[in-house]
């Protein structure tokens, strides 16, 4: 791990990076899915960390992708994937008003929707479990002040696309903002127990997948 005052100023650095890059993005781009999360994500997200992390003379297991301690991860994640699992059919049904059972269960569609889910769990939380909560905590030597403050910009950055992509209204807009900031300590919390960031993963595959099966 960087020093103090290094894990403060990367950390500061790549949270205000997202949220205005990632929010300008969301704000004037629409590309498709497939586009913007197997390219555009892991180029806009993935990169800054890769530079900041061979910037402290770091290493993959400091932003959690290692194979220790990786059984507690599948352990872990499964317990609270079941309570995730809820709120996002939860966030779904807040999206659209109602369950709508529509899902595409095309082999190719499913493999190909599982894939995409797969890169996105990758780039977003290598970012923030991986980087940002690791470095944090590191930093405040706090779990819970880190893992809630970097929970808040993880929501803060999720605001563009309740926004202009998913134009919600305010009080659906809150509520998903609410559950992804949930999420986001849920998933700092498995983080914390396994160091290992493929628990966080996991966990977010759980998460994102009912909203997949029930679009």
């Amino acid at each position: 791990m960087p020093k103090k005052e290094t894990a403060i100023k990367h950390t500061t650095a790549l949270a205000a990076y997202l949220l205005i890059v990632w929010g300008f993005y969301r704000l004037f781009f629409k590309l498709p899915e497939e586009i913007e999360e197997l390219i555009i994500k892991p180029i806009v997200w993935l990169l800054p960390v890769i530079y900041l992390v061979k910037k402290e003379g770091g290493n993959l297991s400091s932003v959690g992708i290692t194979t220790k301690k990786l059984f507690p991860a599948i352990y872990f994640t499964l317990a609270l994937g079941a309570v995730f699992a809820i709120e996002a059919v939860f966030i779904n049904f807040v999206k659209h008003g109602g369950f709508e059972f529509a899902a595409n269960i095309g082999e190719k569609a499913l493999l190909t929707s599982l894939g995409i889910t797969f890169v996105t769990a990758f780039s977003e939380e290598v970012s923030f479990r991986g980087y940002l909560f690791n470095r944090v905590w590191s930093a405040l030597d706090n779990e819970w002040l880190a893992n809630i403050t970097t929970s808040i910009v993880w929501a803060l950055v999720h605001v563009p696309i309740a926004i202009f992509v998913w134009k919600l209204s305010l009080t659906p807009a809150l509520i998903y903002l609410f559950l992804t900031a949930l999420f986001g300590v849920g998933s700092a919390f498995v983080f914390a127990r396994t160091r290992n960031v493929f628990s966080s993963i996991l966990l977010h595959i759980l998460w994102q997948w009912p909203i997949i099966l029930f679009r």
